[in-house]
C-alpha cells in the first residue's frame, strides 16, 4: 500500500521534531549548525534519549533478549578478534542482593530482574595456551589488560544499545570494583578474569524514569585536526549553567558538573575502595608488568 504524499511528508516532520527534541534533551540547546541530524534514524534518536534507569517493574527479561543483547555484544569491533572478555547473567534474588551490598548498598542491583557481570577475561587464552603448550606471557603486560577492558567495554555498550531498542533501561554499576575480590569469589571467577563493571536491567517504572542528563557541548569533546583547549573554561561555563538547569541536575539537586566531576576525583577517599584497585589486581592473577 503506497503512502500518500501528505502523509509522508508529515512523517518526515515528526521524525525530524521528534530527533531536534532528543538532541534538546541532551545537549541542553538546540541543533544549530547541525539542523541535518533532524533527519536521521531511529537509532540515534534512542542513544539521545538514554538515561540511568533505576527503578523497575517486576517483569523477567526474556532469555531471548538476553541472547539478541549478548548477539550484538559480540558483533562489537574487537582486538584482533581475540574477545577478551566475558558476561554472567545473575537473575538469583540471594545473589544480586550480595552484589548489591559489595557495590555500596545500591538498592537497584538487587531489584533490578536481571543483572549482567561483564567480566574482562584473559584467563579463557591462559586456559587455550596451556592446552596447546605455547605460553601466552603477552598478557601479563599491562597492554593485556587495556586490550580487555576496551573489548569488554565495546561490548557492553552495544549489548545497551540493544537493549534500549526493545523497551528496556539499564545503569552501569562501577560498584563491582569497591571489592572486586569478593565479587570474584562470589561469582567463581577463574584467575585473569574480573568483573570490570555490572548493568542492571530491566523495564522501566515509567513514574520513576529519571529525565536526560544533558552532556558537554560537542565544542569540548570534539577537536579538529589538533587538541585545542583554549576556548574550555568559557564552553565549560556555559554548560554549568545548561547542566544545573536541568530537569536532571534540579531533581537532585546537583552542584555545577565541574564542581561535582572535579569534586568526585578529589582524592583516593572519594574513590569507595577503589584505590586499592591495583593490588586487588594483582591479587586476581593481572600482573599488569
Amino acid at each position: 500500500m503506497m503512502d500518500h504524499p501528505s502523509s509522508s511528508t508529515e512523517t518526515v516532520a515528526e521524525t525530524a521534531a521528534e530527533t531536534a527534541a532528543a538532541w534538546r534533551a541532551r545537549y541542553g540547546t538546540d541543533l544549530g549548525p547541525a539542523e541535518g541530524l533532524a533527519a536521521l534514524d531511529a537509532p540515534l534518536r534512542q542513544m539521545l534519549a538514554h538515561r540511568s534507569v533505576r527503578a523497575y517493574r517486576d517483569q523477567a527479561v526474556d532469555d531471548r533478549l538476553l541472547e539478541g543483547a549478548v548477539a550484538a555484544a559480540q558483533s562489537a569491533s574487537t582486538s584482533s578478534n581475540l574477545q577478551l572478555w566475558s558476561v554472567i547473567a545473575v537473575r538469583d534474588a540471594g545473589t544480586r542482593a550480595r552484589l548489591a551490598e559489595l557495590a555500596g548498598g545500591q538498592a537497584h542491583v538487587a531489584q533490578a530482574p536481571l543483572f549482567l557481570a561483564w567480566v574482562l577475561d584473559l584467563s579463557r587464552l591462559r586456559r587455550l595456551g596451556r592446552a596447546q603448550g605455547v605460553p601466552t606471557g603477552g598478557l601479563d603486560y599491562l597492554e593485556g589488560f587495556v586490550l580487555g577492558a576496551v573489548d569488554v567495554s565495546l561490548a557492553a555498550q552495544n549489548a545497551a544499545v540493544s537493549f534500549e531498542r526493545n523497551g528496556l533501561g539499564l545503569v552501569y554499576i562501577g560498584g563491582m570494583r569497591n571489592h572486586p575480590e569478593a565479587v570474584a569469589e562470589l561469582l567463581g571467577l577463574p584467575p585473569a578474569a574480573m568483573v570490570l563493571f555490572g548493568m542492571c536491567v530491566g523495564y522501566p517504572e515509567p513514574a520513576e524514569l529519571p529525565p536526560v542528563k544533558p552532556r558537554l557541548p560537542q565544542a569540548a569533546v570534539l577537536h579538529r585536526e589538533r587538541y585545542d583547549s583554549g576556548a574550555e573554561a568559557d564552553i565549560i561555563a556555559a554548560y554549568d549553567a545548561i547542566f544545573t538547569g536541568s530537569d536532571s541536575a534540579r531533581a537532585r539537586g546537583a552542584r555545577p558538573w565541574s564542581h561535582g566531576a572535579v569534586h568526585r576525583m578529589r582524592g583516593p577517599e572519594a574513590l569507595s575502595g577503589r584505590d586499592r584497585l591495583r593490588q586487588a589486581l594483582h591479587a586476581l592473577g593481572f600482573p599488569l608488568a
